[in-house]
C-alpha cells in the first residue's frame, strides 16, 4: 500500500482528493492538510511515499515546499496553473494534474506513482544483498580487483562490459554481460540507463535531452528507462 498525503488550502479540494484516493486499491491516506506546516508534521511523524500537492498556496507554496525537501517521497502536483507545469516536472514530480481532474486522468498519475514505487520498492528490498565495495573481473588474464566508487559508468557491448573509471582514460575490459555486472553492484548508487549503459550516481553531472554528463562523458538515456531516470534523479535532491 502507498501511504499518501495531500495538501490543498481549499477544503472541497481535500475532499476530492481524498474521494479519489479511496477509489485506488493499493493507497491509504495518512494526513490531510491545508497548510506546508501542517504536512511538515506529518512528515516528520510517520511515513509518507505519495505527496498530492496544490501549488499555490498562502506562505510557502508547493514548489517551495518540494523544493525543501531533503528526504523527498513521490509528487504528484494538483493545482489550477498550467503556467507552473515546467517548474514542476524540473523538481521530476511524478505527474502534473489541472484542476478539475477526472477521475481516469486521476488513476493514469497514480498508477504512475505505482509502478515508480514498486520499482523503488524492489530497488531497496535487494540492496542488502549488494553491499560489497568492491569487485572483481577478469581482464587480460588479470583478475582485478575494481573500488565500486572509482566506476563512472559501465558500457555492455554483447557479452562484454567495458568498465570505465575516475582518473583512467583506459576503460577494464571484461568477458561479462552487463545484466550479470548489474547483479553485483549496489542497487542505490548504480542505475541502468539503457540497455548498454549503467551509471554510477555518484559521477552524474547533468541530465537533459536524451544525454547524461558522467565524469568527463555524455551518454544517452533511453525512454524504456525513463521511470529509472526518475528515480535517479529524486535521490539527487
Amino acid at each position: 500500500m502507498m501511504r499518501c498525503l495531500i495538501i490543498d488550502d481549499e477544503p472541497l479540494a481535500l475532499e476530492l482528493l481524498e474521494d479519489n484516493i479511496n477509489k485506488v486499491g493499493n493507497m491509504r491516506l495518512v494526513g490531510r492538510c491545508r497548510t506546508v506546516t501542517q504536512a511538515m508534521q506529518v512528515l516528520h511523524d510517520q511515513t509518507v511515499d505519495l505527496i498530492f500537492c496544490d501549488i499555490q498556496m498562502p506562505g510557502i507554496n508547493g514548489l517551495q515546499f518540494v523544493r525543501s525537501l531533503t528526504k523527498k517521497p513521490l509528487i504528484i502536483f494538483v493545482t489550477a496553473y498550467q503556467e507552473f507545469a515546467v517548474d514542476g516536472f524540473d523538481l521530476d514530480v511524478v505527474d502534473y494534474l489541472l484542476k478539475p481532474v477526472a477521475f481516469d486522468r486521476f488513476l493514469k498519475a497514480c498508477n504512475k506513482a505505482s509502478g515508480l514505487f514498486e520499482l523503488l520498492k524492489m530497488r531497496t528490498e535487494t540492496a542488502p544483498e549488494r553491499s560489497k565495495k568492491y569487485l572483481f573481473l577478469h581482464s587480460d588474464y588479470n583478475l582485478i580487483k575494481i573500488s565500486n566508487q572509482e566506476i563512472t559508468y559501465i558500457e555492455g557491448l554483447k557479452d562484454y562490459v567495458k568498465v570505465h573509471l575516475a582518473g583512467s582514460a583506459k576503460p577494464v575490459i571484461s568477458r561479462i554481460t552487463i545484466k550479470a555486472l548489474e547483479e553485483q553492484l549496489p542497487v542505490n548508487d548504480f542505475f541502468r540507463i539503457h540497455k548498454s549503459y549503467m551509471v554510477n550516481l555518484e559521477h552524474v553531472h547533468s541530465i537533459r535531452k536524451g544525454r547524461i554528463k558522467v565524469a568527463d562523458s555524455e551518454i544517452p538515456f533511453s525512454d524504456n528507462f525513463k521511470d529509472v531516470i526518475t528515480l535517479m534523479t529524486g535521490k539527487l535532491h
